[in-house]
């Protein structure tokens, strides 16, 4: 069973696995087919998390986020006076962190993969080779992006028929020059991306608009194998990622804590759940501000004192089950953070999982496609604190654990997690959504353990978000009942509507059967499950 943010990939995903590749190899080809078909949050140009279990019970994880370029410095958002210029680590070359996605893909590939780079590239090859039809969402996105496609004369002729012409739906879209660059990752693997021709054709196209990445950046660059978090909640093991994603450590402080409540009695999305949800979620996020970040910068992070089932039960008593009670006090007002990555889920007929969230922050990156190379470049800069020590109301956090260093990788809040039942793979969850990600796959979780929703109910159901501060409860419309919206405000929530919070792509796995079943979030028009 494959599950992603679009059916063709999807299919290339399911025809690695019937012709005798294994999940790590179908997640292998699945992603750099997600980087033509998807082009939104499917990269060769940004980043990632990947966590494998496998059959035998090896389970670890790889880290290919993105690091900052070796030249880059804390103060390279401000000016002359020490003022942030407004998204200058958002927006152009200066916001690009180097790419990982080829990195991690190459080591998983070469540490569990049975397929070679030449079988698994192909697909993608083929596609912005010959070019596939566009479907009508992706063609009002390409259109709605028009003006920030007009800057950049490499992204115009890639997203725009002409300067006045759009993609209408339907018509098939070629990417010649993405096309080339994956034939030398295909001839070359790591060493196609990072070295040789496309290596030299990026750092030349940065260095030609002020960016930082060199050759020497993009040669230095590694992918990394680490542990991930692991923790238990009602008899389940828990496996996600770990810093410097955020993810799977507040997502199991946050599971820690509900857990010594009877979320099932309260009623799915009734009053009582949804405060007693939103507790655990200002606590969990008020942790990850404090203390998280790239652990090869931050050697001293309580990564296992946050997890553990003591701290929960500390937290847990400072809960009220009838009025908002005080989480951890900070000026810290959090900024938006963008919701725009992707996430794909793979079971193998053997049983072997992996689950891969990867991005390139914004939707389409900078929106800058590198020249000549066809691949569009990630804006990741944007997710370190920019302005080093001030802290403030307006937006601004400069904790040190996510200040920028040279290659050091940024924060992010990316949560590809595997759920296990008697020591095999159960289900596999993940989902884009910035900092709503980890929320997202965590009342994904509760559906499936504690309402005994099957996968599709639980991908659809409707969710709320949380981060601490600001102290504001975001609620998908029609989530609950007015009248439990009104309890909520009565015990001191201040609610605001949201719309779609995440995209979920989720396997469960039948445990007597070994039935996959498969569920691709309906928020997402493109997505599809596909099995065999």
């Amino acid at each position: 069973m494959v599950v992603t943010s679009h059916y063709l990939a999807s299919q290339v995903g399911v025809d690695v696995l019937k012709a005798g590749g294994n999940a790590v190899d179908a997640a292998v080809a699945t992603g750099l087919a997600l980087a033509v078909v998807h082009p939104g949050a499917g990269n060769i140009g940004g980043g990632g998390f990947m966590v494998v279990h496998l059959k035998d019970g090896t389970v670890t994880a790889f880290d290919f986020r993105e690091r900052a370029p070796l030249r880059s410095h804390e103060t390279m958002f401000l000016d002359s006076l020490g003022q942030y210029v407004e998204d200058l680590n958002h927006e152009g070359y200066l916001s690009v962190g180097v790419p990982g996605t080829v990195a991690g893909f190459d080591m998983a590939l070469k540490k569990f993969g049975s397929r070679s780079w030449k079988t698994l590239a192909e697909p993608a090859v083929r596609l912005a080779d010959k070019g596939f039809p566009l479907s009508w969402s992706m063609a009002e996105s390409f259109k709605g992006y028009a003006s920030d496609w007009r800057k950049f004369p490499a992204s115009a002729k890639s997203f725009l028929r002409s300067d006045t012409v759009y993609y209408q739906p339907g018509d098939i879209w070629k990417q010649p020059d993405l096309a080339k660059t994956l034939r030398r990752v295909q001839r070359s693997g790591r060493d196609g991306f990072y070295k040789g021709e496309t290596a030299r054709l990026l750092a030349a196209d940065m260095k030609a608009h002020g960016g930082l990445i060199t050759e020497e950046d993009l040669a230095a660059y590694e992918a990394k194998e680490r542990s991930p978090i692991r923790g238990t909640y009602r008899g389940y093991e828990v496996i996600s990622m770990c810093p410097p994603s955020s993810g799977g450590t507040v997502l199991v402080e946050m599971l820690n804590i509900l857990e010594g409540f009877e979320l099932g009695a309260y009623g799915h999305n009734s009053a009582a759940y949804l405060h007693a949800l939103a507790e655990a979620m200002r606590r969990a996020f008020a942790d990850r501000a404090r203390y998280l970040g790239d652990p090869d910068f931050n050697a001293d992070m309580p990564v296992a004192r946050l997890t553990s089932k003591e701290y929960a039960a500390d937290l847990r008593r400072t809960i009220s089950l009838n009025t908002v009670s005080k989480s951890p006090p900070s000026t810290l007002q959090f900024p938006e953070e963008d919701d725009h990555t992707t996430h794909y889920s793979i079971v193998d007929g053997e049983g072997n999982a992996v689950v891969v969230t990867y991005t390139l922050e914004y939707w389409y990156g900078s929106r800058i496609v590198a020249d000549g190379l066809g691949f569009l470049l990630n804006n990741e800069m944007g997710d370190f604190n920019h302005i080093p020590g001030r802290t403030d109301s307006t937006g601004d956090i400069g904790t040190r654990p996510n200040l920028i260093q040279p290659g050091k990788r940024m924060l992010s809040s990316m949560t590809p997690t595997i759920i296990a039942k008697n020591g095999k793979p159960w289900a596999l969850i993940g989902s884009p959504g910035g900092r709503t990600i980890i929320n997202t796959v965590a009342q994904v979780v509760l559906n499936l353990i504690d309402f005994r929703m099957n996968v599709a109910e639980a991908v659809s159901a409707k969710r709320i978000h949380h981060q601490w501060q600001p102290d504001v409860m975001r609620l998908e419309v029609n989530t609950t009942s007015r009248d439990s919206e009104r309890l909520l405000e009565m015990m001191g929530h201040r609610l605001r509507r949201n719309g779609y919070q995440g995209r979920v792509m989720a396997i469960v796995i039948e445990d007597s059967t070994g039935v996959r079943w498969g569920a691709s979030d309906p928020r997402d028009v493109d997505a599809a499950a596909v099995g065999y």
